[in-house]
C-alpha cells in the first residue's frame, strides 16, 4: 500500500463487517475538542480507589521482606494479634491451608501471595494484619516477629545462570532459567555477516525502571456474607482480567465478583497484573466480614510492584562499506526478577523484541533471548507497556549510531539510506512480522526539516571550534512500534484472547451509551471513544456517555496497555456503530416508506435518494424504533449493537526524533535544549489528546536516559525506595516540545487508527543517549547519563554498564 500524502482524501480503509465507512476528521466527531472527563479532574472531583470509604471498612498493611534472599525460619503473629485494634493477620501458613499461597501471573507462572519457605526479595511480602484504621495496621506490623536465616542471593543476571548461582526458585528444582526463545533465521544471518565488508557491535544495558504512577496501588474489597458476593474497588488496568484470576485464585463463582476501577491516577503498565495486598485484602474481608482497604506507600511501590526493562544487550550489525545494513545478531539477558509477572503475552516470552530490526529494510536477523530469574521485584512489565518493544527499539537505534560512528557517516544519512520506503508496505520484516504501513522517508525528513538539521551541524561545529566549556550534541532515532495487542490466534495473557468488546445503546431521544472494556488512567477515553461514536453516526460527542472500569456494566475485554484502547477497542466500538447505523437504515426505511436501498447516508440521517429534505435523524429514528411503528418481519427494535473485535494484525505507529543537548564540561550536566518529534499514529481522533500523550512520552524519555535507575547493592538491597533517591523528570528538565506528523492510515484498522500512547517512550530515550553521546565523542555508555558519569566520561574514565549493581 502506497499512504496517500498528508492533504489527500484517505478514502475508505480495512474491511468492516457491515462496509468500511469513511476514515479521516468530520465535522462532529474527530478533531480537537476539550477532554470530557477534565471537568470533573480540574475540581478536585475525579473518584479515586483511596476516597471510597464503606460503612465498618477496615485497614490492611502489609509486612515486608528486609532481606532479598532467606529462608523463614518462624513467623509469630501473638502479639499483633493481641493489639486491641488489630481485627486479622494473616500468613503465608493460613493461606497455605486455604489453598491460596500461590497466585498464577498473567505469564503462565506463578507467584506467592504470602511467603512461607522462602523470601526471594527485598520487599516481599510476609504478613498481612487488618485492623481498625491504617495507624494501627502499620503499627502492628512492628508486633510481628519473623525469624529469617539470610541466603546469598542472585543479584546480577550475568551471574544467574553460573553452575555455583543460588537457586532463586527452589520448588522449579532447576536453574534459575525462565525461558530461552530465538527469532529469525540463524543460518542466513550467519551468511550475511561472513559476507559483510563491515561489522560493529556494542553492548548494552536498558537498566530497571520503574512507571512510577502518580497514584500507588490499592484496593477496597467487600465480601457480602449472606450473598457470598464479592465486589472490588481496585486500581487497576484490566478489570475483566483481574475478575476472572479473583475467581480462579479464592474460588468464588465469577458471576458473584465485580470489579470497579474508578478513575486511575496514571498505570503505565503498573496496575495490569495482580499483587499479593489485593488478595489478601480479599481473604481479610472473608475473615472479618468487613470491608478493607489497602493503599501502599510510595516506597512500597517501587520496591516491590511491577519494574521494567532490566535488559543486557549484545547486539551486531552488518553492513556494505557504503553503510547499507545487511544482518543483525542480537543477544539478550533479561532478567525477570523473582517471579515471571507481566512482562508479555505468554506466546511470545521475550514479547515484542521481534522487531528488533526497527524500521529498517534488514535482509537478515537472529535473537537468542534467555529469561533468567534474580532475587528482585517480579514483573518486568512492559512500561509503557510495550511488551519489550523499547529495548527493541533502544537497541537498534544505538547499533546504526555506533555503525555511523564506525563507518564515519552521519547519522541522519545512514538511516535515511536503510529506511523502509513507502512501496515496501506491507512488510515482513526479518522475524516475520508485517509490518501495515508508513511512509518512513517522509516522517525523518519532515523532523530534520523542523530541527534545522544541517544548520545545527553548522552551530555545533562552531561550539567545538569557540572550546566554551561546553558542548552541543544532536541525537536521531526512527522508531517503529507493534502496537493494538493482539490477534487472538497468536496472543493471549493468562490464557486469554486479547480480543475487546463495546456494547451500544442508542436511547429513545438520541443520546448514546456507549460501554467499552478498556480502561483509561488518563489518556481520555471518555472523550476520545466518544468522538468516534460521533463520528459515526452524525450525533454531538457530549451526548454519547462512556462506561468504563465496572465488569457489572461492560463486555468483557483485557483491558488497557500496549497502546489497546484505539487499535482493538476503539475498533470495536466504530464496528458496534456501523451496526448500528445500518439497524437505523431499515428502522429510517419503514417510517419514510422506502426500500432501506434508496436511503443514502448523510452526516446524522438518512435521506430518501433523489428526494432532497425528504428524510430522518438519528434522534428521530432512535424513538422510532422504540416506538409502535411497524417493522419487517424479523426485525428487531431499537438501535442497539455490539462488537467484539480481534484485530487480524497489530498496527504499527512510527516516528523520528531530534533531540539537541548542551553538556557542561565542568559538571557533566545535561540540558535538552530543543527535542524535535514527528509520529506517525494513523488517523488521528483527537489531536490535542495526540499530542498530550506524545508529551508525557518524550518526558519518560528524558528521564529514563539521564536520571532513572533502580539500583541493588550486592546483598539486595533495594536503592531507589523513595523519590529522593529515584529520580523522574519535571518540568525544569523538559524543552519546550516541538511536534509533527505525518499520517499513514493502517489498512485493517476500521479508521485507520494506529495508538499513540507509548510511541514517545519508545522512541526518544535513544535519541536523548545518542545525543549526549554525540556531544561527548563517546562511541557507547550505558543510561542513565547521570553528570557524574558524563563527567567520568569527558575525564576519559570508561563508563560502567553494571550500574544495576552496586
Amino acid at each position: 500500500m502506497t499512504p496517500p500524502a498528508d492533504d489527500a482524501a484517505p478514502g475508505p480503509v480495512g474491511p468492516g463487517p457491515v462496509g468500511p465507512g469513511p476514515v479521516g476528521p468530520g465535522p462532529v466527531g474527530h478533531g480537537r475538542m476539550l477532554r470530557k472527563e477534565d471537568a470533573r479532574f480540574v475540581r478536585g472531583l475525579g473518584r479515586f480507589v483511596d476516597d471510597i470509604r464503606l460503612p465498618g471498612m477496615l485497614h490492611g498493611a502489609v509486612l515486608r521482606s528486609p532481606y532479598a534472599h532467606a529462608r523463614i525460619v518462624s513467623v509469630d503473629v501473638s502479639a499483633a494479634e493481641s493489639h486491641p485494634l488489630v481485627r486479622a493477620v494473616i500468613t503465608g501458613e493460613l493461606l497455605a491451608e486455604r489453598g491460596l499461597a500461590w497466585m498464577p501471573t498473567l505469564s503462565h507462572d506463578v507467584a506467592a501471595v504470602l511467603a512461607t519457605d522462602k523470601v526471594r526479595y527485598q520487599g516481599q511480602e510476609v504478613a498481612f494484619v487488618v485492623a481498625e484504621n491504617r495507624y494501627a495496621a502499620r503499627d502492628a506490623l512492628c508486633l510481628i516477629d519473623v525469624e529469617y536465616e539470610p541466603l546469598e542471593p542472585v543479584i546480577d543476571a550475568r551471574r544467574a545462570l553460573d553452575g555455583d548461582a543460588p537457586l532463586v526458585r527452589d520448588e522449579l528444582q532447576r536453574d534459575n532459567r525462565v525461558f530461552d526463545w530465538e527469532s529469525g533465521d540463524a543460518a542466513a544471518t550467519e551468511a550475511a555477516f561472513a559476507a559483510a565488508a563491515h561489522v560493529s557491535a556494542c553492548d548494552l544495558l536498558y537498566p530497571r525502571v520503574h512507571p512510577s504512577p502518580l497514584e500507588t496501588c490499592g484496593i477496597v474489597a467487600s465480601v457480602d456474607r449472606v450473598s457470598g458476593r464479592l465486589t472490588v474497588h481496585a486500581t487497576t488496568q484490566a478489570p475483566h482480567a483481574h475478575r476472572a484470576l479473583y475467581s480462579t485464585i479464592a474460588g468464588i463463582p465469577e458471576h458473584r465478583i465485580r470489579i470497579i476501577a474508578p478513575d486511575i491516577g496514571g498505570g503505565f503498565g503498573n496496575k495490569v497484573g495482580m499483587y499479593p495486598g489485593y488478595l489478601c485484602a480479599v481473604v481479610g474481608s472473608i475473615l472479618t466480614g468487613a470491608p478493607v482497604k489497602w493503599t501502599e506507600d510510595r516506597s512500597e511501590n517501587l520496591m516491590s510492584t511491577s519494574f521494567a526493562r532490566d535488559y543486557h544487550m549484545r547486539g551486531e550489525i552488518a553492513s556494505t562499506s557504503d553503510g547499507r545494513i545487511l544482518a543483525l545478531r542480537v543477544r539478550v539477558l533479561a532478567d525477570h526478577g523473582a517471579f515471571n509477572g507481566t512482562a508479555q503475552p505468554s506466546k511470545f516470552p521475550a514479547g515484542f523484541f521481534h522487531i528488533f530490526t526497527g524500521s529498517y529494510a534488514v535482509p537478515a536477523a537472529h535473537c537468542h533471548v534467555t529469561g533468567v530469574y534474580t532475587n528482585k521485584a517480579p514483573g518486568g512489565v512492559a512500561y509503557a507497556c510495550s511488551f519489550r518493544v523499547t529495548e527493541a527499539s533502544y537497541l537498534v537505534e544505538r547499533l546504526v549510531d555506533v555503525l555511523a560512528h564506525d563507518l564515519g557517516r552521519d547519522p541522519a544519512a545512514l538511516r535515511m539510506q536503510n529506511l523502509l520506503r513507502p512501496e515496501d508496505f506491507p512488510y515482513r520484516c526479518a522475524t516475520g512480522w508485517e509490518y501495515d504501513s508508513g511512509d518512513y522517508p517522509r516522517t525523518l525528513a519532515l523532523a530534520l526539516e523542523m530541527a534545522g538539521y544541517d544548520e545545527l551541524r553548522r552551530e555545533q561545529a562552531a561550539v567545538r571550534a569557540a572550546d566554551t566549556g561546553s558542548r552541543m550534541g544532536i541525537g536521531i532515532s526512527f522508531f517503529t512500534e507493534a502496537v493494538g495487542a493482539g490477534p487472538r490466534a497468536t496472543m493471549d495473557i493468562a490464557g486469554f484472547g486479547m480480543a475487546d468488546a463495546a456494547e451500544l445503546r442508542i436511547h429513545p431521544t438520541g443520546s448514546a451509551m456507549l460501554a467499552v472494556s478498556c480502561m483509561s488512567q488518563g489518556q481520555g477515553h471518555e472523550t476520545t471513544f466518544a468522538q468516534m461514536v460521533a463520528e459515526e453516526l452524525g450525533i454531538p460527542p457530549d451526548l454519547v456517555d462512556v462506561v468504563q472500569g465496572d465488569t457489572d456494566r461492560t463486555p468483557f475485554g483485557l483491558g488497557t496497555y500496549g497502546s489497546r484502547s484505539t487499535p482493538v477497542a476503539g475498533a470495536a466500538t466504530v464496528v458496534a456503530a456501523r451496526r448500528v447505523r445500518e439497524r437505523a437504515r431499515t428502522v429510517a426505511a419503514a417510517m419514510l416508506e422506502v426500500a432501506p436501498g434508496d436511503l443514502e447516508w448523510e452526516k446524522g440521517r438518512f435521506g430518501v435518494r433523489g428526494v432532497p429534505g425528504v428524510g430522518a435523524t438519528i434522534a428521530e429514528i432512535a424513538l422510532a424504533a422504540h416506538s409502535d411503528l411497524e417493522l419487517p418481519e424479523g426485525v428487531e427494535g431499537q438501535l442497539d449493537a455490539t462488537c467484539v473485535y480481534n484485530p487480524p494484525n497489530l498496527t504499527f505507529p512510527c516516528g523520528a526524533y531530534v533531540c539537541v543537548v548542551d553538556v557542561d564540561t565542568g559538571t557533566g550536566q545535561v540540558v535538552v535544549r530543543r527535542f524535535v518529534a514527528v509520529d506517525d499514529c494513523g488517523v488521528r481522533i483527537n489531536p490535542t489528546i495526540v499530542e498530550g500523550q506524545v508529551h508525557g512520552g518524550l518526558a519518560d524519555g528524558i528521564g529514563m536516559a539521564l536520571m532513572e535507575l533502580i539500583a541493588f547493592d550486592r546483598c539486595g538491597n533495594h536503592l531507589g525506595a523513595s523519590f529522593m533517591d529515584y529520580l523522574l523528570p519535571t518540568a525544569m528538565e523538559c524543552p519546550s516540545w516541538e511536534l509533527g506528523e505525518t499520517v499513514t492510515p493502517s489498512p485493517h484498522h476500521p479508521i485507520g487508527a494506529k495508538g499513540i500512547g507509548e510511541c514517545a517512550t519508545v522512541g526518544s530515550p535513544a535519541a536523548v543517549v545518542n545525543a549526549v553521546l554525540d556531544a561527548i565523542g563517546v562511541r557507547h555508555a550505558d543510561m542513565p547519563l547521570t553528570p557524574a558519569q558524563v563527567w567520568r566520561a569527558l575525564q576519559g574514565t570508561p563508563m560502567r554498564n553494571d550500574l544495576a549493581v552496586l
